[in-house]
């Protein structure tokens, strides 16, 4: 059984009430009711802003398989401690799957060594994602090219590491096509770039978009569950050559 960690900022739909309407508990709540579903998903803890010292402690975070990301608003309010302790696990092992604006993120920026900058503008265009990795674990179960009637726009270029793989690629209305589905290795960890997933948009609860977050959760899972052990004791005797 996989676990995962959810954070999500939960700022805007406390603020806004057009957010507030399409996710009245959350983006995390939305992405925990339909990860849950799928039987390969255990434990699934969800931490904020507000409580995420807490929720992410060492502890929790050596129980945790992959941990999710979404953040806006609130990027430089991530607490330190939190963005080390996940990047160590990352390093170790651990999944990690970053959502949207979370490319501005303390751990995303910190895991990759990027600015991670971007062009991006919002008035609610038409996005159409093209599938261009067929048999990749991410891609099972979506056709081709699929739409999202709304997003706000992310385009080229965008300021990070040359992706191991490729997985998306976004076309948008207003002519721009974004790198949109990323994948890299860091230490023994998985990371997943997915652009989509604008707050003001209903764009977790599309079919497509929660089938490509489940499979790359099962998809940065680590086989075996484990974390860094710190060897404090003497030294063990050497052969000298």
């Amino acid at each position: 059984m996989i676990n995962v960690l959810i954070y999500n900022e939960f700022v805007h739909e406390k603020k806004d009430e057009i957010v507030r309407k399409i996710y009245p508990d959350g983006i995390h709540s939305v992405i925990k009711n339909f990860l849950q579903k799928d039987a390969a998903i255990g434990n699934i803890r969800c931490a904020t802003l507000e409580d995420h010292r807490e929720v992410m402690s060492q502890e929790n975070l050596d129980d945790t398989d992959v941990t999710i990301w979404w953040g806006h608003a609130k990027h430089t309010e991530v607490d330190d401690g939190v963005v080390e302790r996940t990047a160590l696990r990352v390093l170790d092992g651990m999944g990690l799957i970053v959502l949207h604006s979370g490319h501005n993120s303390k751990i995303f920026k910190k895991i990759l060594g990027t600015r991670a900058r971007l062009r991006w503008r919002e008035v609610g265009e038409k996005a159409r994602i093209w599938t261009i990795v067929k048999n990749h674990p991410i891609t099972q179960g979506l056709p081709d090219t699929f739409t999202v009637p709304h997003e706000e726009m992310y385009g080229e270029v965008f300021e990070v590491p040359t992706p191991e793989e490729l997985i998306f690629i976004t076309w948008f209305q207003g002519g721009e096509v974004f790198r949109s589905g990323c994948t890299w290795h860091r230490g023994e960890g998985k990371i997943f770039y997915f652009q989509n997933g604008h707050e003001t948009f209903p764009i977790y609860h599309q079919e497509e978009i929660q089938r490509i977050i489940t499979n790359a959760v099962k998809w940065a899972a680590p086989l075996q569950r484990s974390c860094i052990n710190v060897f404090s004791g003497p030294k063990p005797p050497y052969e000298e050559f």
